[in-house]
């Protein structure tokens, strides 16, 4: 079970990964086709407000990749545990309040990474 849970949290990690570059580097380009319900003559002027957005994702996907790398057990299921936990609510908040699709492409993983860690 440890070894699933920390797949998981890679894949986690990986897709926060895949979400800062799309925000911070390719939110005028890859962002136009990946956000299609965005009016496109805003992608520019938030360009900045998006890259922001990016940093953050960038944040969640090194602390869960610490969690991967810290070698007591205990401490990386508590780091692991809290990472997940922002992710979890970060994918809710943004199922309410932008789009639903975010609860599964975010907060789902995340939810069966924790599930996963719990169980390991």
């Amino acid at each position: 079970m440890k070894l699933l849970a920390d797949v998981l949290i890679g894949l986690v990690a990986i897709e926060h990964i895949y979400i800062l570059w799309l925000e911070m580097f390719a939110w005028t380009t890859r962002g136009r086709k990946t956000f299609r319900s965005f009016p496109p003559d805003l992608f520019e002027p938030t360009k900045s407000l998006a890259a922001n957005q990016g940093l953050y994702n960038g944040f969640l996907a090194a602390g869960l990749i610490w969690s991967l790398l810290i070698q007591d057990v205990l401490w990386a299921q508590y780091v692991a545990y809290f990472f997940l936990g922002c992710v979890i609510v970060a994918g809710i908040f943004g199922a309410l309040t932008a789009q639903k699709s975010i609860f599964y492409v975010q907060a789902l993983p995340a939810i069966l990474a924790l599930i996963a860690t719990l169980l390991s």
